[in-house]
Order: structure tokens, then C-alpha cells, then sequence
């Protein structure tokens, strides 16, 4: 049984996994939003950073904003840390962001881990 969006999914880890060759552990989040910006757009790997994404509640538009860290493919919400572990409000986070949007596939990243980045996939 195929995932839904696999192939989509495994470009953009590669692309997550040769930031984390190049950078390694240890830097601020915004370095490695700015890092992975630049290898997505070099692979050619359609993306949207840090779109606001309008919210509702009852039917009423909210001020408040989410801005998942990118939006690739139009499809999939991409979602990066940068900490030593992933904790279960990161993983909330992105559900909401994931419910939010009505996307059914995200990935969670964290480029704080050491030996290597940590990953997670989500499907709704």
C-alpha cells in the first residue's frame, strides 16, 4: 500500500536531510528555515514559507494567524524545529496546522537532534 504523497514527501526529506549534512546540529530555527528555502527552491521542489493561514471560529474570522514553516507542493504542511527532541505540543501544532488548511499529509522536522535530524510523517 503506497502513502499518500510519497514521493513528495521523500523529496522534501531529502532536502531537510542535506540541510542537516551541510549545517549539522545546533543552530537557531531561522537558520535552518533560510537553509532549507534555498535547497527546496535548488531541487526545484515548489514551496511556500510561513504562509498566514486564516482561522475561524463559529463560522467568524479570527485576527490570530498560523504560519506553518512552508507549504511544498501545495500539499503538504512542513513544520521544523529545532530542539533536542520532538515533544507532543510540536506534533499538536502541526495537526492543528494540518486541520487548519484541510491538508492531509505533514512532516515534522527537528534539526536540533544530534546524531541526526529527527522526522516524523502525519496523515489525516
Amino acid at each position: 500500500m503506497a502513502l499518500i504523497l510519497e514521493s513528495e514527501t521523500h523529496a522534501i526529506l531529502g532536502a531537510c536531510f542535506e540541510v542537516y549534512r551541510d549545517k549539522g546540529c545546533g543552530f537557531l530555527e531561522d537558520v535552518y528555515q533560510e537553509c532549507l528555502e534555498l535547497e527546496l527552491a535548488d531541487r526545484g521542489i515548489p514551496f511556500v514559507p510561513r504562509l498566514p493561514l486564516q482561522l475561524e471560529y463559529k463560522g467568524r474570522i479570527l485576527r490570530k494567524r498560523y504560519e506553518p514553516d512552508f507549504i511544498c507542493f501545495d500539499e503538504v504542511i512542513v513544520e521544523i524545529k529545532a530542539c533536542k527532541h520532538i515533544e507532543d505540543s510540536h506534533r499538536a501544532q502541526l495537526m492543528n496546522y494540518l486541520k487548519a488548511t484541510r491538508k492531509r499529509v505533514g512532516l515534522l522536522i527537528n534539526f536540533g537532534h544530534y546524531p541526526k535530524a529527527q522526522h516524523e510523517r502525519f496523515a489525516l
